[in-house]
């Protein structure tokens, strides 16, 4: 098993379940000394919200779709990388060994790292999918409420246009973040890092205004 570990064809692998330990192991510290990764990310994200190589653009709504199918915002971003590396690093050294077992070889390094990619996206998602439900809601929420409007919310992915929402985080009046998908009520862009006032309610998340 180590021999698999420490394979060069599994390199890869190995090193995501190593980061996989490294960021679990400081998940623990930060929860242990009160706070969060959650907090932190959320800093990070607002003050580099100004730099455009980090803004998501979903004209389309279809990247926005691929990140809720697969739990992306709707939990800590810490969190999720770990769910990610956890399954990218297994499902590779699984399907590894397995091939060697029936083979004797193993898959080049070129054609298995980038095909796991994709192969362990459903893994990611319904590990995602658990953890989401196990966390307490007040540390990620896709429940849209009617309290909710008249508060300011926080654009925290994507560039959110008429008829193409982004992704925002908000806090009600009990001190609880909600991540709820917001779009102009009129013909504005909110960008990444964009501060908006909640307006209404649509069958997908809210409108908003500039605040």
């Amino acid at each position: 098993m180590w021999e698999l570990f420490t394979h060069p064809s599994n390199i890869v692998f190995s090193i995501s379940l190593s980061l996989m330990l490294m960021f679990a192991a400081l998940e623990l510290v930060l929860l242990f000394l009160g706070g969060g990764s959650q907090n932190l990310l959320d800093h990070f994200l607002t003050e580099n919200s100004h730099q455009p190589d980090v803004s998501i653009d979903a004209d389309s709504g279809v990247i926005a779709k691929v990140f809720d199918w697969l739990y992306l915002g709707r939990l800590p971003l810490f969190i999720w990388i770990i769910i990610f590396l956890t399954c990218y690093g297994l499902s590779g050294l699984i399907i590894q060994g397995m091939f060697e077992h029936f083979t004797g070889q193993l898959f080049s390094l070129w054609i298995i790292s980038p095909a796991c990619v994709f192969l362990c996206m459903p893994l990611v998602r319904y590990g995602a999918m658990l953890i989401y439900k196990i966390l307490p809601q007040d540390e990620s929420s896709a429940i849209f409420s009617e309290e909710l409007i008249g508060r300011t919310a926080t654009i925290v992915l994507g560039t959110a246009k008429p008829n193409s929402p982004a992704q925002a985080k908000v806090k009600d009046q009990h001190g609880y973040i909600h991540y709820v998908m917001v779009e102009p009520e009129d013909d504005d862009i909110f960008r990444q890092g964009q501060v908006v006032v909640l307006t209404q309610k649509t069958n997908i998340g809210f409108q908003a205004t500039a605040a």
